[in-house]
């Protein structure tokens, strides 16, 4: 008996449509264990599932399965296909940068030194050592004569900063919460908010270090510290008054992941506005994921890029933004 071209490949047209179905409907998957935090991050990588079906439909010469896989072809495109046009253009009044040093860091200096040449009107780093924090200090004071170091993440300006505070992104919770003393509070505080006088007008800057994503045998992925303080961010930044906002730093997660929904109803990428590709920031030795941003309000991104690497575990992004 001959099987028609409408008949074959049952399996590849079941595995497409799946696909499609799991990338449309992503938001929807359950979050127990973080598995949907886990497919809103690999999001981007489903797409390399689409060649190889399409492979299986042709040596199986599945007609069925060739058609079935405009679905997750035509999803993929819809969320990332703006991704890969060049969108950046030309100009821009401020230059801002955001890099994990790595608290690892074999060369701070090193890496101080390339952050300095690298242009960047402001400056954020986040998971900065009271060990390396006089070597960014010391190095980085010629180029940046403004600066502010709230716990372990800094800000260095080339412009003059006021209004700086820390922000508490409710890092630690439980009943021992608040048994912790202040100083210790400080010490290991992860984000803070400061205001950039500029010569547009003043730019409310905030920088972040949100929690890490851990893998545990037994219950999954955990993100309960990453996930409590982008609420606790995106409250922040959703009582802020200022027109115009810039948030950098390490989120420990993408755009797509769904922990950030509050926080991007209020700002938007300046990669998906004004970058090429992805913009893949960690790991740095071969970058997959890209959980370090650049997220603005209230001013233009004009470009967006991501720089050479350091002694850091993470890729330094830029932005370049307009008024």
């Amino acid at each position: 008996m001959t099987i028609t071209p409408w008949k074959r490949g049952p399996i590849f047209t079941a595995t497409a449509l799946l696909l499609g179905l799991v990338m449309l409907l992503h938001a929807h998957i359950t979050d127990r264990g973080g598995l949907g935090n886990l497919v809103d991050t690999a999001l981007p990588w489903s797409g390399v599932f689409i060649p190889l079906l399409l492979t299986g439909a042709l040596w199986r010469r599945s007609a069925v399965a060739a058609v079935a896989l405009l679905l997750p072809a035509g999803v993929w495109l819809g969320l990332f296909g703006g991704l890969l046009v060049d969108k950046s253009q030309p100009g821009g009044d401020l230059t801002v940068v955001t890099h994990n040093v790595g608290a690892a860091n074999p060369d701070p200096t090193g890496t101080a030194r390339a952050l300095a040449a690298s242009g960047a009107h402001v400056l954020a780093l986040e998971e900065i050592t009271p060990q390396a924090r006089g070597v960014y200090e010391k190095e980085l004071a010629e180029t940046y004569p403004h600066h502010t170091v709230q716990g372990t993440v800094g800000l260095w300006s080339m412009l003059p900063l006021t209004d700086t505070r820390p922000v508490d992104l409710e890092t630690n919770a439980g009943p021992l919460a608040d048994t912790i003393p202040a100083a210790a509070e400080l010490a290991e505080n992860r984000a803070l908010r400061t205001t950039v006088s500029t010569d547009r007008g003043p730019l409310v800057v905030y920088v972040a270090h949100l929690g890490s994503v851990r893998v545990f045998p037994r219950n999954g992925f955990w993100t309960d510290s990453r996930d409590r303080g982008a609420r606790a961010l995106a409250k922040a930044v959703a009582a802020e008054e200022d027109e115009r906002l810039v948030l950098l730093g390490d989120l420990n997660g993408t755009t797509d992941d769904r922990a950030f929904t509050a926080l991007t109803a209020h700002l938007r990428s300046a990669q998906e506005a004004a970058g090429e590709g992805f913009g893949f920031s960690y790991p740095a030795a071969f970058p997959v994921v890209r959980i370090d941003q650049v997220l603005v309000r209230g001013v233009q991104p004009r470009r967006s890029w991501v720089l050479p690497a350091t002694g850091s575990d993470h890729l330094p992004v830029a932005a370049g933004i307009a008024w």
